[in-house]
């Protein structure tokens, strides 16, 4: 775990539960794709950092769940980084709080108020496709979050968030995290026609091809969607919900 793993070039991730991009800009200045989930992961990053020499520049969170910017706050205290998010992703990202209160449907009980809903809070700046490095291309990733998106970099690899999940975590749990389940079904058909060196989800395996997988996840949505369906139909008594 936190393996520093090279995809091409200019281009790594770090192996960790949520993936965590790392690009060369120059022969010391690098930036990152989210930070991961807490202090302890942005001290496994800062060690990359410090073993190869590298300057880090900044933080492009590719949306405000915990495990994705936990490690802003850290780098940022030690680095001077600075840290870009898109839409109201910033504003999760400035006041973690809003995740799990959003989650829970208001003020958040001390059980979802941990490091996996709950970030520390950093600085970040509105991220605009004008503030990527130069050759960065930024995709709109809608569906799982509110403004979630990913990066293609001019090494051509493609960072992908939360966008699909691995089949290993379908199938034992069969349903994730989803925001606006139309959304994210319509970002799965475009990650199907969509080409790269290499793919990099933040819970699946980097790869070269994306379009099983993501039709993969995209029957599980539709199983899923299937289930809730014939369960409404299902006439229920008081018998049956006690």
């Amino acid at each position: 775990m936190y393996e520093l793993v090279q995809v091409s070039p200019r281009d790594y991730y770090i192996e960790s539960p949520a993936k965590i991009g790392l690009v060369c800009l120059t022969d010391n200045d690098v930036c990152l794709i989210d930070s991961g989930s807490d202090k302890d992961a942005g001290r496994k990053v800062r060690q990359h950092l410090d073993a190869n020499g590298w300057h880090l520049v900044a933080i492009y969170n590719t949306h405000s769940n915990a495990d994705h910017i936990g490690g802003n706050k850290y780098l940022q205290a030690q680095t001077g980084c600075r840290i870009y998010a898109p839409g109201i992703e910033r504003d999760f990202t400035l006041h973690p709080i809003l995740e799990p209160s959003f989650l829970y449907g208001g003020f958040p009980p001390r059980e979802l108020r941990h490091k996996f809903l709950l970030a520390q809070e950093s600085e970040a700046e509105e991220l605009t496709a004008d503030l990527l490095p130069e050759g960065f291309e930024m995709i709109p990733l809608p569906g799982h979050f509110f403004d979630m998106v990913g990066f293609r970099t001019p090494d051509d690899t493609v960072y992908l968030a939360d966008c699909l999940s691995g089949r290993e975590t379908l199938d034992k749990y069969r349903i994730g995290f989803i925001y606006d389940v139309a959304a994210y079904l319509d970002t799965l058909e475009r990650m199907k026609g969509m080409t790269a060196k290499t793919f990099v989800p933040a819970h699946a395996a980097a790869c070269g091809e994306i379009a099983e997988l993501a039709q993969y996840n995209i029957d599980k949505v539709n199983e899923v969607q299937g289930d809730i369906l014939a369960l409404c139909d299902k006439p229920r008594s008081f018998t049956d919900v006690r």
